[in-house]
Parts: structure tokens; sequence; C-alpha cells
């Protein structure tokens, strides 16, 4: 059986849109960083961790955890802590290019595979008002970066470069293969 290591509704609707079945048992470990840790590094750590946690409940089963993060350079960007987070957050990006960085780690029969992917996302400018109509929706307050480039935020986004479901939160097709590799090739 397949146990999804998340609670995030982003990876369990791209887990169904790729015809897998699965249960859902989110870590519920706290989610602690290094300091200046780079963003691929706390991405792979942070699923690890997860997967970890879950496997240990599960020993007898496939486990996927994944952790996406956006960083501007080095810096990490991640859940707004409130509206003015958010503001900062958005006209930071605004006009510029950022990465998107998600890790994901699998741990079936005793295997463990850690790997993440990165997609560049440039923003078109925006003015204030743009910024303050997006907040208002309530929509950046759960997402790292403080948009979702499949819901309202998709204004926002001028280009990508990379795999635009490890922007939703799953490097959907790497993923997919991997849990096939982990499977036996099924």
């Amino acid at each position: 059986m397949l146990i999804l290591a998340s609670k995030s509704p982003r990876r369990c609707e791209l887990l169904k849109l790729a015809g897998l079945e699965f249960t859902v048992c989110p870590a519920k470990g706290k989610e602690e960083l290094p300091p200046g840790i780079l963003p691929a590094d706390a991405v792979e750590l942070l699923a690890k961790q997860k997967a970890v946690e879950i496997a240990t409940r599960f020993p007898f089963d496939t486990v996927l955890a994944a952790d996406t993060v956006v960083a501007f350079g080095k810096r990490i960007l991640g859940k707004p802590e409130d509206e003015n987070a958010a503001y900062e957050m958005l006209k930071t990006l605004s006009g510029n290019t950022h990465s998107v960085y998600t890790g994901v780690c699998i741990i079936s029969a005793g295997n463990m595979q850690v790997f993440h992917q990165k997609t560049d996302v440039r923003f078109y400018p925006l003015s204030d008002k743009e910024i303050l109509d997006y907040i208002a929706t309530g929509e950046p307050m759960d997402k790292a970066g403080a948009y979702g480039i499949q819901e309202k935020g998709f204004f926002m986004v001028k280009e990508i470069c990379g795999d635009y479901y490890n922007v939703v939160g799953l490097p959907l097709a790497e993923t997919v293969r991997r849990l096939n590799e982990a499977a036996g090739g099924r």
C-alpha cells in the first residue's frame, strides 16, 4: 500500500491525477532546519524526516513524503505568518525570478530514495493593489512563498522553467517513475 505522509490537498490531487491509490497519514514531527541550509538540502531533509517518521509505523508499506519551499536566492520563503508577511513575500517576488524546490522521499522494502526538483518561476511586476487584492482572498496564507500557481495566484506568473507540478507541490512524473521502480517496475 502507498502511504502519503502529508496532509497537502494539492499532493493528494496530484496523486489522484496519476491514478494512484493511497492512504493519507500525515507526519506530525516538528519541522526544524539548521541555520543557513540551502533550499535543495532543506527540502530533502524535511521530506526524509517525514518519511522516516511514518515508515516506522508502516514498515511493510511504501511511504511517500514531500516538502516544498520557495527560495529567493538562498533565502527560503516559507508560509507567511500573517498578511504583512504575505505582502512582503509577494512584493519581493514581484518582477523577479525565484525558485521552487520540492524534496521527495520514498521508503519501500527498506530502501530509501531521496531527491529534489527545482523549477524557476518568473513573476510579472505586481502593483500594490494586485498584491493586496490577492491577499484578501486568503489563498496566500497556507502556501510557501505566499502564492498558489494552480489557483488564483496564476495571474502573477509570467513564465516557468521546469516542472509545473513541482511548483504545485510534487514533481509528479519523476515521483511516479521512482514509485514504479520501488515497486519493481510495475
